[in-house]
């Protein structure tokens, strides 16, 4: 009576044991894939972030390219494999930001003469940030559980130290 009595528990227990084995490796790689991510945009904002002349206002400028092909690839060849899958340099915004004394707050710069656009003889912008454009998906996979994917919106804030 005993073996059959424990026997029916752990049938009973060992499903909502597996799951939460499942869960807890997907919540590690979720947090593996945030931190790969963070990571990543920290270092195309520290990099940009300390260069001098460089262009936020331009997409196409050699020292914003080159930031976001090292960080993606973790060199300087961007025909490399991604260090996280399915992300490309057209998927991370480097954005500036300037504290605004009138609203006591930090607000996007524009780009302008007026603004932080420095080839028109605009002011160094206060920070720069950077951020992916619409978020990274990772689909859970727990098995005979479907979840829809969760949107990672990791975003970087730094100090410009350049001139």
């Amino acid at each position: 009576m005993r073996r059959g009595s424990s026997l029916i528990e752990s049938a009973m227990l060992l499903p909502l044991l597996f799951l939460l084995l499942f869960g807890m490796v997907e919540l590690a790689r979720i947090s593996y894939t945030y931190y790969a991510l963070n990571k990543m945009l920290t270092t195309v904002a520290s990099y940009v972030g300390s260069r001098q002349a460089v262009n936020f206002c331009d997409e196409a400028d050699l020292t914003v390219t080159f930031a976001k092909t090292f960080a993606i690839t973790g060199g300087n060849d961007a025909t490399a494999a991604p260090l996280v899958p399915n992300i490309e340099a057209s998927s991370i915004r480097v954005g500036i930001e300037r504290y605004d004394v009138a609203s006591d707050s930090i607000a996007a710069c524009e780009c302008s003469a007026t603004g932080c656009d420095l080839a028109q003889g605009g002011a160094a912008p206060g920070y720069v940030v950077v951020s992916l454009t619409d978020g990274y998906p990772v689909r859970l996979a727990v098995p005979f559980v479907n979840f829809e994917p969760i949107v990672l919106r990791p975003q970087v804030r730094m100090p410009y130290r350049g001139t």
